[in-house]
């Protein structure tokens, strides 16, 4: 679904990203995982077109998408929870979640509002709610909800569950194990490895942008005193 090879960015004359690689096949559930300032984030910025590449390859779903628009990238089924959550604060939830409303790969079960008030049933509760005001948990489930209303064929979600309270970090868990259950293809950045251990396929590590290790949830007991050097734990 998703091929990210010999990936290189800059943001003017600071490259951040020299060699990043990656692979996504439909139905898995992969982590992006490094320490802060690694090149995650830019990554997740050039797969969906917000950053132009200096160099590599990235294609997903068998278009090679290097100078493609943002806009290109999400009709061919890109769905992004950035970091920041970054909703529309002025909006009430439900209109947050109409505002990106489709289903252009015509899926047989389509995301609908309810489908998503029915994965989030505290989203119902708030729908006339102005979101600037809810939580910051809350409007992590309205930026997650906003995505799967795109019907996306890959969702990525960046660093997916920051800052939130425990109770509400396992909501999103339980949220990402009932999609990948439903096999949604899902790109996860995040820093709790008990919990990506259990629910990935496959991590990739990061480090001063280059992707540094590769492997499966078994690779990683194996490695572990070298995963947690590099993730910073």
């Amino acid at each position: 679904m998703l091929s990210v090879s010999e990936l290189k960015a800059a943001y003017g004359a600071s490259q951040v990203l020299f060699d990043i690689h990656l692979d996504i096949r439909d139905g898995e559930v992969v982590t992006l995982m490094g320490r802060n300032g690694m090149g995650k984030t830019t990554t997740v910025r050039c797969i969906m077109g917000l950053l132009g590449a200096r160099g590599g390859s990235i294609e997903f779903e068998g278009v090679k998408t290097l100078g493609l628009t943002p806009e290109r990238i999400a009709r061919l089924g890109a769905g992004l929870v950035p970091e920041g959550r970054q909703i529309f604060s002025t909006l009430t939830v439900r209109e947050n979640l109409v505002a990106t409303a489709a289903n252009r790969l015509k899926r047989d079960n389509p995301w609908t509002l309810e489908r998503v008030y029915d994965l989030f049933p505290r989203l119902r509760e708030r729908a006339g709610q102005v979101s600037g005001t809810l939580s910051g948990g809350e409007q992590q489930m309205l930026a997650v909800g906003r995505a799967l209303m795109t019907n996306p064929r890959l969702l990525i979600l960046d660093e997916a569950t920051e800052g939130l309270a425990p109770v509400i970090r396992t909501e999103i868990w339980h949220c990402v194990e009932r999609l990948k259950a439903e096999g949604q293809s899902i790109l996860l950045i995040d820093k709790n490895l008990g919990v990506l251990k259990r629910l990935a396929d496959r991590h990739y590590i990061v480090e001063k942008g280059r992707t540094v290790w590769v492997g499966t949830g078994a690779d990683m007991d194996r490695d572990s005193e070298k995963v947690r050097g590099y993730v910073g734990l």
